[in-house]
Formats: C-alpha cells, sequence, structure tokens
C-alpha cells in the first residue's frame, strides 16, 4: 500500500516530557515532514504521526477524520492503547511505512448533531448538576428504551470499548463490527444492564428534571451544556488508523500486552 508522504505532520504533546525532542529526531527520518504542537496543527496533512498519548490521537483523530487523513501515533503517555509504537522503534516504523508494510484501518466515529461534536472513543453524558444522579430516558430510533437513575451514560463505539465504557461494566467489541454500547454509570439499580445497538440507530436522551441541562463530552476533551435533548448518532467519516504489517499489532494481541486481558493467575 502506497502512502503519500510529502506532506507529512508530526504533532506532539507538549506537555509530555521528551515529546518535543523526540518529534525533532522523527522529523529528520522523512524528507517531507514538519513538525507541530496539538494547538497548532496544520489544516489538511496527506499524514499524520501523533507522538504523545492516547488522548493526543483522539484530539488528531477528531480534526482529521474529515480529510480522511491516516493517523499513527507513537506512544510517550500512559497505557497506548491506540498509539502503538514505542519511540525505540522508530527505525523498524519509518521502513515499514516508507516500504508500505501497513494496513489502514477505518474505525466508526460518533456525532451529536445537537452541538456538533465527534468522538472517536465514547461521548459521555451527564445531567448539569454532578453532585446527584440524574433520570436520564433513553430511546432508540424514537422508541423508549428505558429510564436510568445515574450519574449518566456513556455510548461508546467498539474503539473506545477498551476505554472508559469498559471501567463501566461494558463489554470489549472488536473495532471491525460497527456498533455502539451504551453504558450506564453508577446506576441506582439492579436492572441497568448495558446494551449494544447497531450503528446505524438514532440515539436520544432526554430527562424530566429540572433543569433539563446536560453536559456532553466528547472523548473526554470536548464538553458542551446543552438543554432539553441530546441526540447520537453514526458520524458519516471514519477515523483512519496506520497499523503496521506484524502480530503485535493485532486487537487482540493488544488486549492481552495491555489489559492483560485472558491471562490466568499465577499458580
Amino acid at each position: 500500500m502506497e502512502l503519500n508522504l510529502n506532506n507529512t505532520a508530526i504533532i506532539y504533546n507538549p506537555e509530555i516530557e521528551g515529546a518535543f525532542e523526540f518529534s525533532n529526531r522523527l522529523n529528520k527520518k522523512f524528507e517531507n515532514s514538519k513538525t507541530y504542537t496539538l494547538d497548532n496543527m496544520p489544516q489538511n496533512p496527506d499524514f499524520v504521526i501523533v507522538v504523545g498519548g492516547d488522548g493526543t490521537l483522539l484530539k488528531c483523530a477528531r480534526k482529521y477524520c474529515e480529510n480522511d487523513t491516516p493517523i499513527f501515533g507513537f506512544n510517550m503517555g500512559r497505557l497506548g492503547f491506540l498509539a502503538q509504537a514505542l519511540p525505540d522503534e522508530t527505525d523498524n516504523v519509518v521502513q515499514k511505512i516508507k516500504t508500505g508494510d501497513f494496513r489502514i484501518e477505518k474505525r466508526i466515529m460518533l456525532n451529536c448533531p445537537t452541538t456538533g461534536a465527534v468522538a472517536l472513543n465514547d461521548m459521555v453524558i451527564r445531567g448539569a448538576t454532578f453532585s446527584r444522579t440524574s433520570t436520564l430516558n433513553l430511546y432508540i430510533n424514537g422508541i423508549k428504551l428505558c429510564s436510568y437513575l445515574a450519574d449518566g451514560l456513556i455510548i461508546s463505539t467498539p474503539t473506545g470499548s477498551t476505554a472508559y465504557a469498559l471501567s463501566a461494566g461494558g463489554p470489549i467489541i472488536s473495532p471491525d463490527i460497527e456498533c455502539f454500547v451504551i453504558v450506564p454509570i453508577c446506576p441506582h439499580t439492579l436492572n441497568a444492564r448495558p446494551i449494544v445497538i447497531p450503528a446505524y440507530e438514532y440515539i436520544k436522551i432526554t430527562t424530566n428534571e429540572a433543569p433539563k441541562d446536560f453536559q456532553i463530552t466528547a472523548d473526554g476533551q470536548d464538553a458542551k451544556i446543552i438543554k432539553n435533548e441530546i441526540c447520537v448518532e453514526k458520524h458519516k467519516k471514519y477515523a483512519k488508523l496506520l497499523l503496521l504489517k506484524d502480530n503485535t499489532n493485532h486487537f487482540y494481541d493488544i488486549l492481552r500486552e495491555k489489559l492483560h486481558w485472558g491471562i490466568a493467575p499465577n499458580k
């Protein structure tokens, strides 16, 4: 697979120690690349290399999905579930990118038509009064499904199923499945369970409580307050993640390596 490297942007998180220095070293590996911070990201690069953690990559994915720009991440954060390569793998990574030894994986995203917010991982909906639980009414395609008395709701993509939704009790979903998972946060009932729905279905959330204000947060970064109701649907665009062709970048391998999933306890 060929990739246009003539307009490569290397975007780093200046709050992460060593990210600036590594980005400059990485810049020398490509003939036509420039280095940017998260605060001055370019408009139309043909390829983006992210230096930071998953939060940095999520922000870039939201910005560049409209242009179908492929993104690759070097992890200098904590978990690094999306930004997979490490700085000491630079030479091998650059060689694979230049020789086309990679694949582009499309990931579905969420869109909130009310606010224009977009998310790769999840959208979290809470009542605007954070000191109390809220009654949240969930509608799917205009049909009321249930009412939750909870701290909030997580609407997650398969990509985000290993993030906040997982910590709240949601299932792990393979990223090649087009669906959403809805997970209540600390529900005040014993019969509230996560639900998985097809990605083509339309989600609406309302509340009976006053004031009818919500906070919706995209990928834990972009928060807005809105009134009356919140609608969430599949975004028309996909995030495009560049993944190297080797055995350590498969979704299930990452589950075992990063989350220690499915590993039996030591005897």
